[in-house]
């Protein structure tokens, strides 16, 4: 049976399943004949739940940055929009600045607009070192820096590092930026 024919959920299982069997090839035949296999299996699956809670936190941050409204998101979950808010709503600790002129936060930020809000400020000589709902933070150089949003899906991740991109900060779902210097000094206002 092709995937197209199958429901959305049949579709994720089988997808999850084939994620598992390329991170651990032995489990399937050893599920023929070795107990721990079904350890294994514990651990693959629990590994995999902890994952796809950390892709619905950043999937409900994201939808929060593009602007949905924690009733919508609730509402989509099957939950309450307080429950949403309590689940979902943590906001990552801000990190502790210690030289106010060398870094600062830039916010508030949408999915919409921070790009080129980080355009403006790379051109000024900051560059993002992390980010979380409604901010990146900014760290300051001597240099221009250009910033990128891929989605996490993009097969160019790897081909962005080879090409001097570096990966900002670590939370990959849906979007995953990147940053690198230009070389160029920067933009005296």
């Amino acid at each position: 049976m092709s995937h197209e024919a199958l429901q959305p959920d049949e579709q994720l299982r089988a997808a999850l399943s084939q994620v598992i069997a390329v991170i651990n090839p032995t489990l399937a035949d050893r599920l023929e004949h070795d107990v721990d296999s079904y350890l294994d299996l514990i651990d693959a699956t629990q590994q995999g739940s902890q994952e796809i809670a950390q892709l619905l936190q950043a999937a409900v941050t994201s939808a929060r940055l593009a602007g949905a409204s924690w009733d919508r998101i609730g509402q989509r979950m099957g939950i309450s929009r307080q429950a949403a808010q309590q689940r979902f709503g943590r906001t990552p600790a801000d990190n502790e600045i210690i030289n106010l002129e060398a870094t600062r936060r830039l916010t508030p930020v949408t999915a919409f607009d921070e790009m080129e809000a980080l355009s403006e400020a790379g051109r000024e000589g900051w560059h993002s070192v992390g980010f979380g709902m409604y901010f990146h933070d900014l760290a300051r150089s001597d240099e221009q820096w250009e910033h990128l949003r891929v989605g996490a899906f993009s097969a160019k991740h790897k081909d962005l590092l080879q090409a001097g991109w570096q990966k900002i900060g670590s939370m990959w779902f849906p979007w995953a930026y990147y940053k690198r210097p230009t070389g160029a000094p920067v933009r005296t206002t």
